[in-house]
């Protein structure tokens, strides 16, 4: 394939990622507004988020073995239909059962989304220009962190928390109408067995990353979650502040992920271990944060760095050791990232409800000394093996 072809898939992944993950995390920003339209506790909101992901996380690999047979234009066009019409029915603040209902809806063709526009971007390309390419469609990630996640906070700060689906809902029309117009059709030439494909779950390598993914995302999820109301609460920011947060997290993000993915291509390990490093040094950041918003920024700021690559390095460790079965191995990142973002949600709620917010930034620690122990078993084994 030309390599401005693959660039340009790339880019329209990455605007893709970017309506995707707007809809995903958006509600991040808007839960202490959903918490009291429906008069529950921001807990029960959470669920909105930790429910979508563990529903991903279930059913993500078992949809992308039986997709990947499938024009993977196609595929992409119709996961984003769902999560247009998913968006759709959200603005009419429908009851919360059923609010969660369409929360779930779109999960089923998201990893199919991720797995589908990265296999077709990074096709035929050398191993340090796919990690590239990858990070130009994980950007979005960061992106929608930077412009949509904010936006959307900002305006429900000021009219509604169902705007913020309308907003959403543009995004995903005009990336739909993008990739009908300049996305080629992409059938697939070579359907591998799922025998095959199920063989790498059987290598140390792939565990090994599988896990790092995992941890790493969890500890994360464990405060990211409860941005909004952890600095609401606890550093007395308002609404309108918190947007302006949200932003500058985003912008962080932005220019780690793409260091990071220069980086990770020639040293995934220490590249790992160096934005590993933030979830310990986090909280303790937030205790130096005085009654000025200036000290939170710089925090905020820090957090978005080292959070921005998170999912980006999960790519890296699964699909370096999956090269045979990418579609498969992107499939399980999202799931095995989704159950990530489930468990840190689930986690940080808890420890939320019995100890209060103030121990948000606190809760990532554990999981982050499970993700040092299995970044330590993959270098091992890369030094070690050939598996």
């Amino acid at each position: 394939m030309n390599l401005s072809i693959n660039k340009r898939i790339a880019y329209i992944g990455c605007l893709g990622v970017i309506g995707i993950i707007s809809t995903e995390f958006g509600v991040i920003g808007i839960l202490p507004q959903i918490a009291d339209y429906y008069n529950i506790n921001i807990g029960t909101a959470g669920y909105l988020l930790s429910l979508f992901a563990l529903t991903i996380a279930l059913t993500g690999p078992f949809m992308v073995l039986y997709v990947s047979k499938f024009d993977k234009k196609k595929i992409m066009m119709y996961a984003l239909g769902l999560f247009l019409i998913s968006n759709f029915f959200s603005i009419f603040s429908p009851p919360f059962w059923l609010l969660m209902i369409l929360r779930i809806l779109p999960t089923i063709l998201h990893p199919a989304f991720f797995s589908m526009v990265i296999a077709a971007a990074t096709k035929d390309t050398s191993a340090q220009m796919q990690m590239r390419l990858t990070s130009i469609i994980i950007g979005g990630i960061a992106l929608a962190q930077v412009t949509l996640i904010p936006f959307t906070t900002f305006i429900a700060s000021i009219y509604t928390w169902q705007l913020s689906y309308v907003i959403q809902g543009l995004i995903i029309s005009i990336t739909l109408i993008i990739i009908y117009k300049f996305m080629p059709s992409m059938p697939n030439e070579e359907v591998k067995s799922f025998k095959n494909q199920l063989g790498i779950l059987t290598r140390p390598k792939f565990i090994a990353g599988t896990a790092v993914n995992l941890f790493l995302i969890t500890a994360w999820f464990c405060s990211y979650s409860y941005f909004a109301d952890y600095l609401s609460k606890e550093k007395g920011l308002s609404p309108q502040q918190i947007s302006y947060m949200l932003l500058l997290f985003g912008v962080m993000g932005v220019i780690s992920n793409f260091l990071a993915g220069r980086l990770l291509g020639k040293f995934m390990i220490w590249t790992t271990l160096f934005f590993l490093a933030g979830t310990f040094l986090l909280p303790f950041a937030f205790q130096f944060t005085t009654g000025s918003i200036f000290s939170v920024a710089i925090v905020v700021g820090f957090w978005g760095i080292m959070y921005g690559p998170c999912f980006l390095i999960g790519v890296g460790h699964m699909v370096s050791a999956a090269s045979d079965a990418k579609e498969f191995a992107n499939s399980l990142q999202t799931s095995f990232g989704n159950l990530g973002v489930s468990m840190g949600t689930a986690v940080g709620g808890w420890f939320i409800n019995q100890y209060g917010i103030s121990i948000t930034p606190w809760v990532g620690i554990g999981f982050g000394v499970l993700a040092l122990i299995v970044i330590l078993w993959r270098a091992w084994l890369d030094r070690n093996s050939t598996i």
